[in-house]
This record gives structure tokens, sequence and C-alpha cells, in this order.
């Protein structure tokens, strides 16, 4: 009993053999696919179709991505049972990410469907493909017709429900859960999902009586105004529940209800240390400081609150409204500038990394920004100026150096440009660029031009004794 046997069987069209020795070797080492597949290869040829459905349908049990298991599946049945020739189609051109085609396969599928339980299978594949291409409403439509029949799951209820609260109609999710526990599924996530959305919907005393969850309850008791019951269990689940951020959440919601706001700022920051960058952070914040009459930072954490979201439009928005009351603040100039460059708005991010580089003499970014600009509009007396100045704070930078070459080179200061290049071999050896402009400072070397020597000196000289 070898392979090298089944082989040599299978290679002499003697099939029957091979056959019993794949089979044999497929006792042995029953996860193998690769014998797997030679036998439903083998029983095709041998005009055995339920055997082989039996191998490959074993296939895609290890291997749900195999398409040459799904065509011989499709095969098998695409005269003998159109329900599962569509099943199969509908789960290739899943795997393929044709989902569309899948749609279609599936929905033959439930017109050929013999069964209830078949075609409620088919309704749910249906439904989640729906889903992957974010048609909620069709999908809503195909889970709505499943929970209709008996002998449905859990997870239908679970996915309807989910689908109502993208579509923010959310009496209908929880109409939809609260079905699922009349139809036997009173389960602890159904029943802590319904406690949420009976939140969401404002009707806290529900949430209260299903949930099991203690920080769950903690909040229905602030939103229905039992602040002292609220902060009576808080302080017992302190030393259990310190590490869940949560926790800290509910107390900060707590101090924000009963105005001690900076301790209420203490609470976010202990959240923000266990949930890193979280919406519920900023918007927070931003609500503290509005209580506060403290506009300006209710105004920058509305905007990271915006940016965190995806609303990048109106985080500008904010930051700008926050900018009006404070126009010194260098992390908000900053956010902004980069904010506009990556919207487009490259002339507006452009004034605030000007306002940056007036503040803050040091500031390399800014300078960089502003010198790539002004080259970028052909304003390269500018970008000089820039230049000279990243320049004068790091001098043995072999990029801003080179590119001071390039910028008095197309300004056709040449003594100035050689004076740049020199300096650029000299502190530039490995460069990829060095033999370039080795090759430039040549070429300016021999034309006529008169050379002005120690240029950069000057210019640095005159630089630093009209600094502002």
């Amino acid at each position: 009993m070898s392979l090298q046997t089944a082989e040599q069987y299978e290679e002499n069209e003697q099939y029957t053999q091979a056959y019993e020795e794949y089979k044999k070797l497929h006792e042995r080492n029953p996860k193998d696919l690769s014998i797997l597949e030679r036998l439903g290869h083998l029983s095709m040829l041998l005009d055995n179709k339920d055997e082989a459905a039996e191998y490959y349908t074993k296939i895609l049990q290890s291997d749900a991505t195999n398409v040459l298991a799904y065509e011989q599946l499709m095969d098998i049945y695409v005269t003998t049972d159109r329900y599962k020739y569509y099943v199969y189609r509908g789960n290739m051109h899943s795997v393929e990410h044709q989902l569309e085609h899948a749609i279609n396969d599936y929905k033959k599928a439930v017109n050929c469907a013999q069964e209830d339980k078949d075609m409620l299978a088919a309704r749910f594949v249906l439904g989640t493909l729906y889903e992957q291409t974010n048609n909620n409403i069709k999908a809503i439509d195909e889970y709505l017709k499943v929970i209709d029949h008996e002998g449905t799951h859990e997870d239908v209820y679970i996915r309807l429900s989910n689908l109502y609260l993208k579509e923010d109609v959310i009496p209908s999710a929880v109409e939809v859960l609260e079905r699922a526990r009349k139809s036997g599924f009173d389960t602890t996530n159904v029943k802590e999902m319904l406690s949420d959305l009976y939140l969401k919907n404002g009707n806290p005393e529900k949430a209260f009586e299903i949930t099991t969850d203690e920080l769950t309850k903690v909040k229905c008791l602030l939103d229905m105004d039992k602040k002292d019951e609220a902060i009576q269990k808080l302080n017992q689940m302190e030393d259990q529940y310190s590490h869940i951020a949560q926790f800290h959440s509910l107390k900060a919601q707590y101090y924000y209800m009963t105005g001690d706001y900076d301790k209420a700022l203490e609470c976010v920051a202990k959240f923000d240390e266990l949930e890193k960058n979280s919406p519920l952070t900023y918007q927070m914040r931003a609500l503290i400081y509005e209580e506060k009459n403290d506009d300006y930072n209710a105004l920058v954490n509305w905007g990271k609150y915006n940016l965190v979201r995806g609303n990048k439009d109106i985080a500008i928005n904010e930051y700008l409204n926050a900018y009006q009351l404070k126009n010194d603040d260098l992390e908000l100039l900053n956010t902004l500038a980069m904010l506009l460059e990556e919207s487009g708005d490259k002339n507006h991010a452009m004034e605030f990394y000007e306002k940056i580089s007036k503040l803050d003499e040091n500031d390399k970014k800014s300078l960089e920004k502003l010198a790539e600009f002004r080259e970028s509009i052909g304003d390269y007396r500018m970008q000089a100026e820039y230049l000279l100045k990243l320049y004068h704070l790091d001098k043995r930078n072999s990029t801003t150096v080179k590119k001071l070459g390039e910028a008095y080179d197309k300004l056709r200061n040449k003594p100035a440009a050689i004076e740049c290049y020199e300096k650029f071999l000299e502190i530039g050896k490995g460069s990829p660029e060095y033999s370039k402009i080795q090759h430039k400072l040549e070429k300016l070397k021999n034309s006529d031009t008169q050379e002005d020597e120690g240029f950069l000196d000057k210019f640095i000289n005159w630089f630093n004794k009209n600094k502002m």
C-alpha cells in the first residue's frame, strides 16, 4: 500500500485498483486533501457521483476556498439537484469575490429549494451577501422572511437587529430582539444587546430589568438619575473593575452629572489610558469643557472627536473656530496645516506653516513644507530663503544643501550655487546623487560667470544680523 502504487494504477488507467489504493491511503491520513481530490476524481471517472460528492464536500470542510471542489460539485449536481448546483456556484462566486453573481445564484437556489430548511438556509446566505454589498434594506427583507419560519437560529435575529441599528431604526432593532426572546432565544447575548438598545432608546428601566452586566446596571442607574446608587455601586466595584475603560467613563459621567468637572476630567484621563484615541474620550472632554465655559478646549476636543470618527471637514471647521480664540497653539497650528494639506487646500495650509515657522524658528518641518511649496509654484527666491533657514539650523544636512544649490542654480546665482554644490560634495559622500551634483558643479565652473567666493557665508552672516 503506497502512493506510488496508486499513482501507477492511475497512470495505467486501472481506475478501480487506483481508487482502492487511494482509499487505503485516505484511511491512514483522512486530512490529506490531495488524496481526497484523487478519490473524488476517480469516483467521477468510475461514474460514482455520490461518493465523488462526499469527497469534494470533505475537501471544502477543510478548505472552503477550493474552487476545484466547487466546480466538481457543480458538475455532479447540474442535472440532478439544481438547488445544490446554485448553492455551490454561489459559494464559488463568493470565494472569487464576485458577490453580484453569488447573489443571483442564491436567488435561484431559493426558487429551486424543495424543503423549507433549504429555502431558509439559502435566504440566510442571500441576506449575508446583501450585507456584504451594503444593500441593507434587501438584507433586512431576507432576514425577515427567515424569522417568519420555525427552525431559524439566534444569529439571524442578531444580524437583523444590527442592520436596523445601522439604518438608525432603533425601535425596530428592539422589536426584533424582543421577538427573539419570545421565540426561545432568551440568551445572555440577546439580553445584553437588548439592554444596550433600551438605553439607546431612552428606556433605562427596561434595560436594568434584563441586564446581568454590572457596568450596564450602573449606566442604567445614571440614566435614571439615581446618582447616589450609581456612585455607591461604582465604589464597591473599584477593585474588580478599575482595569476596564468603561468603569472610568461611568465615573466621569457621574462627576459630570454632579458638577465636579475636574474630577470628571481625571476619570476621562484614566479612560484614555486604557482605551487610546477613542471618540468617547474627546466627546466627554468637549462636553466637560463646555460646562466649564472653556470654549477653546471644547472646540479642540470636538475637532479631535470628529477627526477620529472620519469627519475631516467638520474637524477642520472646529479647529478653525478654535484658532479664532487662540492663534499661538503650535499643536493646533500643526494639526490645521496637516489637515488642510491633506484635503488639498495647500495655499491655506501654507499660511499655517508660515505662522508655525514664525512662532518656532527651529521648526524644520514647517520650513521644509514652505520650501517645497515655493518650489512647486516656481518661486525659487522664496524657496531659497526657507532652505537657507533650514541650513542655518543644520549645516550638515546634505539634502538641504543640495536643494539650496539647485534653487540658486535656477535663480542663475552661480556663485552661490557653486558654493552649495561644493559643500554638498564635502558632506554628501555616499549620496545616490553625488555624481549628478559633481557633473553640475563642473558644468557651472566651466561657465564664464565670475565667482563670488564665500557667498553662502556672507548670506548666513547677513541672515544672523537681520534675524527677527
